[in-house]
This record gives C-alpha cells, sequence and structure tokens, in this order.
C-alpha cells in the first residue's frame, strides 16, 4: 500500500519565514521492486519516477509491520508494534502515544483524511484519532466532501446508514466466523465488489485535487495536513484492459489467464495463506502481470495528484511523502499476501519525500517508516506530548533529514520490522489447513534487524537467517553461519530492542477499552474531545 502525506500551511516556527505543506500518501505500489524508480526495468511507474528525480529516495526503508494497522499505527505514533501494541484487528489505539494528526491539530493545522482502505478508515483501530475531517471511499458506506451539497435529510439519512454499516463492517472483522463465511469464494466476488472494497482511486484523487483546490483560494486558511490512502493495487486484480495490454501484453488476451485470475481473486482465504508447493511458471507470470498493471494504473491516477501539485506551485513550499505501508507476498518463499513474515517482499517498501529542506539524493542507510511521525513535526516545529525520558520524543534525531546527511541517530543506522500474526487469519488457515500453522511456525512472532548491508530474521526468540540483502535481495541464501559476529551482534540488537520497545508498552487496546486516565490527560492537553 502506498500512501501521501501533504503538509500545508506555515511553519509554526515564528522565526522561519518559509511556508511548508504537508501531504502524506499510504498506498497499495506495495512492492518496491515494482517501482522504476527502485530498479523495475518495464517503467512501471512513471509519474512516480519523475517525482523521485527531485526528491529524497529512501533505498532501505522497512515497515514496522507486515500489514496495514500496525504499520499505520508505527507511522501515526512514531512507535513499533510492540510499544503501541495494535496488533490485531480487534484491538484499538491507546491514548498512551497520541497520534500525528491529534498533534498537528492541536498545533494549529487543518487536518484532513482521503482514504480507500476499509482497515483504516472503517474498522474502530483509532486511527482516524486527530482528523477534522476523514472522508472513506471504501465500505458500504461511502463519504465524500460533496456530500455536503446534499439536503438535510439525505444527509441525515446517510449519517445513520453508516454508522450502521460501520457497525456491520466490525462485526465482521471481531467475529471469527463472520470473518471466515465471508472468504467463501461464492461471496467474495460479491463483498468485494459491492461494498467498495479497494474504495474509488479516481474519486479520491479527484476530491483531493478540489479540496487543495479550495484551501488555496482561502486566504485565511489554516496550515493544512492531508492523509491520502490508496489500495488499487490490492488483491483482488481487475486492473483496467488497457493496462494488462500495456504491461502484460503475453496473457492480456488469453483466456486461461483469465480464467485462472477469476479463481484466484474469488478465494480470498488463499490471499494470505502459505502454500506447501510453488505456483507454475504460467500461473506466477498471470499473478505478477494483473499486478503490474494495477501498480501502473495507481501510478497514472497518482501522477494527476502530482501534475496538481506541480502546475499550481505547491511544490514549491510543500513536504510530499509517498510510503507503502507493507509490501505484498506471490509465492515468494511459499507465502502469499501479508500476514506472517517479514521477508523483503513484505517490508521493504518505497519511501520518496520531496520538501524544501530534503536533498535530491539516494539514501542506503536502512531507516523505519515510523519515522515518518517524527520528520513531519520537525517540519512543523511540534513536539509530542511525551515524557522527557521517553526517546519517541527525540524528534530531531528521529527525522529523516538525519539520515540523508550520514549523521548518527537515535536507532544508530538499524531498522527493525515485527510481524505479530493476525489472529483472524491465523484461524481461516487453522480451519483450512491445519498442518500449515505448524510446518511453517504461524504462531510464532518474527522480526528482523536492519543494520548496513545485513538482515537478521527471527522466528518466536530462534534465528532463522541472516541474509546480506546488498548481494541476495531475495534472501535465497542463509549466511547466519558464515559470519557469527554480525550475527551475534544483530541478534543481541534485536534483543535489546524488544526490551525497550515493550518497557514502553502502551495500554492493552482491546477493542472498545482505553484508559480513562490516559484520555483525561489528553483532553487537558487538547488532542481529543
Amino acid at each position: 500500500m502506498l500512501g501521501i502525506v501533504i503538509f500545508l500551511g506555515e511553519s509554526k516556527d515564528p522565526a522561519c519565514l518559509t511556508k511548508h505543506r504537508i501531504f502524506c500518501s499510504s498506498f497499495w505500489i506495495r512492492r518496491r521492486d515494482r517501482v522504476s524508480a527502485y530498479g523495475d526495468s518495464h517503467a512501471t511507474t512513471p509519474a512516480l519516477d519523475a517525482f523521485a528525480e527531485n526528491a529524497t529516495l529512501f533505498e532501505r526503508a522497512v515497515a514496522p509491520a507486515q500489514w496495514t494497522v500496525p504499520s499505520h499505527a508505527s507511522m501515526f505514533t512514531g512507535v513499533y508494534p510492540s510499544t503501541h501494541q495494535v496488533t490485531q484487528a480487534n484491538h484499538k489505539l491507546s491514548g498512551s502515544y497520541p497520534t500525528l494528526a491529534e498533534i498537528l491539530r492541536v498545533g494549529g493545522y487543518k487536518t484532513v483524511g482521503f482514504c480507500n482502505n476499509p482497515l483504516v478508515g472503517v474498522l474502530d483501530t483509532g486511527l482516524t484519532r486527530g482528523f477534522d475531517d476523514f472522508y472513506n471511499y471504501a465500505g458500504a458506506a461511502v463519504n465524500r466532501p460533496q456530500n455536503v451539497s446534499k439536503s438535510a435529510v439525505r444527509r441525515a439519512v446517510s449519517r445513520q446508514w453508516g454508522k450502521f454499516a460501520t457497525r456491520v463492517s466490525n462485526r465482521f472483522a471481531h467475529s471469527d466466523f463472520l470473518f471466515r463465511a465471508s472468504l467463501h469464494p461464492l461471496l467474495t466476488p460479491i463483498w468485494t465488489r459491492s461494498i467498495h472494497y479497494k474504495g474509488h482511486t479516481q474519486n479520491s484523487v479527484d476530491d483531493l485535487i478540489g479540496y487543495l483546490g479550495v484551501q488555496h483560494a482561502d486566504k485565511n486558511r489554516k496550515p493544512l495536513f492531508t492523509f491520502l490512502n490508496l489500495m488499487g493495487a490490492h488483491t483482488p486484480y481487475r486492473p483496467p484492459q488497457e493496462f494488462i495490454k500495456h504491461h502484460a501484453r503475453d496473457i492480456w488476451d488469453d483466456k486461461q489467464a483469465y480464467a485462472f485470475m477469476r479463481q484466484f481473486n474469488a478465494d480470498a482465504a488463499r490471499w494470505a495463506s502459505p502454500v506447501s508447493d510453488p505456483l507454475s511458471a504460467f500461473e506466477q507470470a498471470v499473478l505478477d502481470g494483473f499486478y503490474t498493471a494495477e501498480v501502473a494504473h495507481q501510478d497514472a491516477q497518482l501522477g494527476r495528484l502530482l501534475r496538481y501539485l506541480e502546475s499550481s506551485g505547491a511544490l514549491d513550499n510543500t513536504m510530499v511523502i509517498i510510503a507503502a505501508d507493507h509490501g505484498e507476498g506471490h509465492g515468494d518463499h511459499l507465502f502469499f499476501g501479508h500476514s506472517f513474515v517479514v521477508y523483503q517482499e513484505l517490508v521493504h517498501v518505497p519511501l520518496i519525500i520531496r520538501a524544501p529542506n530534503m536533498p535530491n539524493k539516494r539514501v542506503n542507510t536502512p531507516v523505519s517508516t515510523r519515522r515518518i511521525f517524527h520528520t513531519v513535526l520537525e517540519t512543523a516545529n511540534l513536539t509530542p506530548p511525551l515524557a522527557e525520558d521517553d526517546p519517541n520524543g527525540d524528534i530531531h534525531s528521529l527525522s529523516l533529514a538525519r539520515a540523508t546527511n550520514g549523521v548518527p541517530d537515535s536507532e544508530g543506522g538499524m531498522a527493525f520490522a515485527e510481524a505479530f500474526p493476525p489472529n483472524t487469519l491465523l484461524n481461516v488457515i487453522k480451519h483450512r489447513n491445519p498442518a500449515h500453522v505448524e510446518h511453517f511456525r504461524l504462531k510464532l512472532v518474527r522480526r528482523g534487524v536492519y543494520r548496513h548491508d545485513h538482515k537478521l530474521a527471527t522466528v518466536g526468540d530462534n534465528i532463522e537467517a541472516m541474509f546480506n540483502i546488498a548481494q541476495d535481495p531475495h534472501e535465497r541464501h542463509n549466511v547466519a553461519d558464515e559470519n557469527p559476529h554480525i550475527t551475534g551482534q544483530l541478534h543481541a540488537h534485536l534483543q535489546q530492542f524488544v526490551r525497550q520497545a515493550e518497557s514502553r508498552q502502551a495500554d492493552t487496546p482491546q477493542f472498545g477499552r482505553e484508559d480513562e486516565a490516559v484520555l483525561e490527560n489528553l483532553r487537558a492537553l487538547g488532542y481529543i474531545e
């Protein structure tokens, strides 16, 4: 998933006369190997490539988690999953760590979200906290800015329907039986189409462009923080025909290819399940071709937005952050989807930042996308309301601007990834193929630590493998025994990371429960109402 953050408005530093805008986007390009700027030779993403030519491109950006909810929680709070504890669909973000939108809103910013992902905008996970306006394009009750033009009666009906649809959606997310039932091949094609499961990319981009135009014309506007989430390249893969023809020409008129994709798209349980045997060469080519076409389609839509920012002159004083919240498995290492592992295809993600204070260069230092939180706050000259000894408050050191000049930061040039197994999907696999649960060790937490060219991966408390990702980007050759000194060092760093992350653990974020004392503190600070 790839996303964009736009931060618009005057800097809060009275000594600074430069105006800034910040735009954040999280959307489903997901696999960085499909972005031409990261080495794909097929020119799949021309709009993103052109944007990256005048931006800071992070070659080794690492998502803190392998799926949407915990990864967004980290980008929004600046802490890793072991600390924020939002690792399941039935978890809700605690008030222990205020969100980026909450801090910016208290700091005088208008905060607006345009979201195509139901896991972010529909489920009651707390990820929408702090947004003045949050528009949902996914789910059974779409909410667009144009809705304000409806009559009072239609707006009231729309609100009530939205509340009902949200309750139903959350019920499915919190019920093992309902969730498993919804994945039946006869039902999947119905709900993926009828409830706008992947949102509507074109509408969200149109609405954001329109919104930015109105804001630009308002001389009394507040500084603006905007979050856009695009989900078009998520399963099921149904790209427009012209993109299949252009980017997957060998299969675009192949009836067998479309038959395979119809079967794959209908079997939602397969999207995230490991397999005993790899796909055939034909099946792999079809899946990769349809996915590449989806990515190209998303790039075309994103290009409209980036061209608007360029033509309007906004890029001269705008921070634009484009990042993926995680990647996607297509049978790599026998895993599909993005549920259980920390292999490169899931956590090595695109991250591109264009801002007046960021250089035009490629950065090879491993960095975590959780530091988007710190980077935005440094630009806004705002500090989170945390305890003095909380390292998450070290905005200056953790800003990604530090990673561009070789200056050591508080992460020591390392980045971490954590994969807590999603219980809903784990239960699906227990019913679908129970032997896979033990064989693939799906119940265990997996983690990864990056430093320089090496990455160490663990399963539970045990070392799984170490890879030289510079020489072996697809993680085929385990070099843990060949380099015992490096292996030991990275394992020690990872163990220390877990201890520190868990020592600052937020309140248990069980759905519907939050610490009232923390909430009262946030209310007093003005972070929530």
